[in-house]
């Protein structure tokens, strides 16, 4: 008999996903915002990821054993709710909720995914439900997921699960230990986003721009050590100006921050607009510099050893998708290989929640190579979207899809890629992507200005073939999941300058042919046609938006931008007046940035 796992994930805050396991194999997996179309799909239940992963096994509930869920009761005599408490003293009804009522959240959790699960036509009787404490859902996902035999250190770090913010262990024979946490308020991650916050972005969402924002700026301007430091072992985050709560908040137009008025007082007023300036970009370099010096300093403090053992390092938690502290890591000379779980943030403890209860049952899980674990559309599927469709879209079934798509690019036009499972995870890795050729002077440009609607600034990346990113990056380190960025070698910037950062890095893709062959034959095709086997590649999205899901997503988008060729699978959608004009001449849009660029990668 097998065993059959489904990992639930957000049903109380964010990211709601759901992964599914039989016999230790990840059938599917997938994020609920894709669904529904609503990005981090806030307070909604996994609903629709899973029943879509039922779907796609072709199993009912009743075959399901066990659900599991990346969130646990923590008891009174362990040290996080009372840490929790006296970090809060200042708001005492939370602090005496904490000691007194300290699960009450995970009783709300598991109350939610029953009523979900109720939805989905489980019989709550019949199914066993197996709650695993949030950071330990986040180390399995890295660490089982990793395919590491070696003992292996595990980090994470993000704003908060139960209580605890970041976690230090190590895994040996499937098994996780754990050396040591700490606990909110005491979170890197909660920092970083109340910075977020303060320069203007969304926390969850805006991290990124900051990482973004970060090489324009010159983080010896400002000395940020008050905010948070590292001492005999422990974190401690200055709760005079971040990870505050209740009336320490800063507020403004009836909304509360992560971060308090004396930031304010100390910084000036908090970014608006659409302008990254003077003294901005330097506080955005600042926060990354004091986070990356943090993040190092207690991976050396507390896995030091282990690392010197093997150098093997697994990592999740939001903040693993850090990838500028990431290319530090794997520059190391100690770290044999990083492997950075693709779905870091709490999406992937859905997968970790599963992973962890299966090893826990004597069922090892795959090594997790790819992550094309979303749903899939025959060209049936397509051409019945395309009729359904309001805008009536024009089609043509085509032959050699790669052959024909790599002449669009080359001619100077993004695409709209639609093709295969969709990825899982926040990166467009070849399923659903906006595509152009990155010799092509301007295409970037094009792309921010007339589809992505996004800020300037934040450049686009690289998929490219395993045969050339032994040449165009300075290591050989695996890449699937665009979790790293690399020094881009002298020469290759020249050659494909809109994929290449500020500061001569690239976060790349590189792509195996086993994985995805339609993504992998285009690049061949690239590489024909302009002796670059790279494309560039952004998420099929608009601002704010979720990465497309079906064709009729990619329909929406389509038409709601100035794209001119969509392809899904074989079907060929082109609008009637094709712009045939240089991208050289397209305006560029978004938030301007009034700074030089220094050095340090841009994400």
């Amino acid at each position: 008999m097998g065993l059959t796992i489904l990992g639930l994930s957000g049903a109380l805050s964010h990211d709601p996903s759901a992964a599914l396991y039989i016999d230790g194999k990840l059938i599917a997996a997938a994020e609920e915002e894709r669904f529904v179309r609503d990005k981090h799909a806030k307070n909604r239940m996994p609903y629709e990821s899973a029943k879509y992963c039922l779907a796609q096994a072709g199993i009912g509930p009743a075959e399901v054993d066990i659900v599991a869920i990346p969130f646990a009761p923590i008891s009174i005599f362990k040290k996080a709710r009372w840490h929790y408490a006296k970090g809060y003293w200042y708001a005492p009804d939370r602090s005496l909720d904490a000691i007194f009522m300290g699960n009450r959240r995970f009783k709300r959790y598991k109350k939610r995914i029953q009523w979900c699960l109720q939805q989905l036509g489980f019989d709550l009787k019949k199914v066993k439900l197996e709650p695993v404490e949030h950071h330990l859902a986040h180390a399995s996902s890295a660490y089982h997921c990793s395919g590491f035999q070696e003992k292996t250190a595990i980090l994470g770090i993000d704003g908060k699960g139960e209580y605890a913010t970041t976690f230090f262990g190590y895994g040996e024979n499937g098994k996780i230990h754990k050396i040591k946490e700490f606990y909110d308020p005491d979170s890197l991650g909660g920092l970083y986003g109340a910075l977020t916050e303060y320069l203007g972005f969304d926390m969850l969402d805006g991290e990124f721009k900051v990482m973004g924002m970060a090489p324009y700026g010159d983080a010896a301007k400002y000395d940020f050590s008050r905010l948070a430091k590292f001492e005999k072992g422990e974190l401690t985050i200055n709760t005079e100006y971040a990870n505050v709560i209740g009336f320490r908040r800063y507020k403004d137009k009836g909304k509360g921050f992560y971060f308090s008025p004396k930031l304010i007082e100390w910084l000036g007023p908090k970014r608006e607009g659409d302008v990254a300036d003077d003294p901005y970009v330097h506080y955005a370099a600042s926060m990354q510099a004091l986070f990356e010096k943090l993040a190092l300093e207690m991976m050396d403090y507390y896995l030091g050893d282990i690392i010197k053992e093997t150098g093997k390092i697994a990592f999740a938690g939001g903040c693993a998708l850090n990838v500028k502290l990431n290319q530090k890591i794997i520059a190391r000379d100690d770290v044999k290989e990083l492997f950075v779980q693709p779905a870091a943030s709490d999406a992937g403890t859905a997968v970790g929640a599963a992973a962890y209860v299966s090893h826990q049952r004597g069922v090892p899980v795959e090594k997790m190579e790819h992550v094309y674990l979303g749903p899939s559309y025959t060209n049936e599927d397509v051409i019945a979207a395309c009729a359904g469709h309001p805008n009536q879209p024009q089609w043509q079934k085509i032959d050699n899809v790669p052959e024909h798509v790599a002449q669009l690019m080359v001619d100077g036009h993004p695409v709209a890629w639609f093709q295969g499972r969709m990825e899982f995870g926040p990166r467009a890795l070849g399923g659903r992507s906006i595509i152009g050729c990155p010799s092509v002077p301007g295409v970037a440009d094009r792309i921010n200005a007339q589809i992505k609607f996004r800020e300037r600034w934040r450049p686009f990346c690289p998929s490219m073939l395993d045969t050339v990113a032994p040449q165009m990056l300075s290591m050989e380190h695996p890449s699937p999941f665009m979790t790293f960025t690399f020094e881009v070698n002298e020469g290759w910037a020249g050659r494909v300058p809109e994929v290449v950062h500020e500061d001569g890095t690239a976060r790349a893709q590189v792509v195996e042919r086993r994985h995805h062959p339609r993504w992998y034959d285009l690049m061949v095709e690239l590489e024909k046609l302009t002796g670059n086997g790279v494309a560039l590649n952004t998420s099929l999205n608009r601002r704010g938006e979720p990465m497309v899901c079906s064709p009729t997503d990619a329909l929406n988008i389509f038409y709601g931008s100035d794209l001119q060729y969509l392809i899904m699978e074989d079907v060929l959608v082109v609008k009637e007046k094709a712009d045939q004009g240089r991208v050289e001449s397209m305006p560029a849009a978004g938030l301007e940035v009034r700074a030089q660029p220094s050095q340090g990668p841009l994400i």
